[in-house]
């Protein structure tokens, strides 16, 4: 979206409090901060899912990346992107943050599968660019700030030798599209 500053200006981002200080409290007034980096960002399959307003509320705040390393692989029938929790190894992972209310929260935590498939967790998140049309609180690119990702703690021992991406795009030159749950014979996972 052309809206996005790229300066190191101070743009709107909101919901978890100032950037200097890391927020105990993930959400407020019923808006919380959500980490995507797969299939949920803007031009991926299931983008679509962010904005249906059945789920939820949803507003766009931003671009960063992780903090911390994790492994971002892609597996199973599905091609599906997958954040291994395993912090220190693999790449920081670029993604999109979003505001969202408890419905779309709770819809995201369905979607993913939490808490048996996935596990919904904090984590540090430098910001890369704001969109200056979000409400809330200022945060600046290069800022610190936290926010929801969902990763999981159980996968196949052999997704640990997998190539590891830190910008995940369904479409991308590895060669491994996404492929829609509905889309496979039922006899398939």
């Amino acid at each position: 979206m052309a809206y996005l500053q790229s300066s190191r200006s101070s743009c709107a981002c909101s919901a978890f409090g100032p950037s200097t200080a890391p927020s105990t409290h993930l959400s407020t007034s019923s808006m919380a901060r959500v980490f995507v980096y797969g299939t949920l960002k803007k031009g991926q399959p299931n983008y679509y899912r962010m904005f249906d307003a059945s789920n939820g509320k949803t507003e766009f705040l931003g671009t960063a990346k992780t903090v911390e390393k994790f492994p971002l692989v892609i597996a199973g029938v599905h091609n599906i992107p997958y954040l291994l929790n395993i912090p220190g190894q693999g790449k920081q992972i670029h993604g999109e943050i979003y505001k969202v209310d408890e419905p779309m929260l709770k819809f995201l935590d369905d979607f993913e599968g939490v808490p048996t498939h996935y596990q919904r967790t904090v984590n540090k998140l430098e910001v890369k660019e704001c969109d200056a049309q979000a409400d809330g609180e200022t945060l600046a690119p290069g800022s610190i700030t936290e926010a929801y990702l969902y990763s999981t703690k159980t996968y196949k021992p052999e997704w640990t030798t997998l190539p590891t991406f830190d910008n995940y795009d369904s479409y991308g030159d590895h060669g491994l599209k996404a492929i829609p749950a509905n889309s496979l014979p039922a006899y398939v996972e």
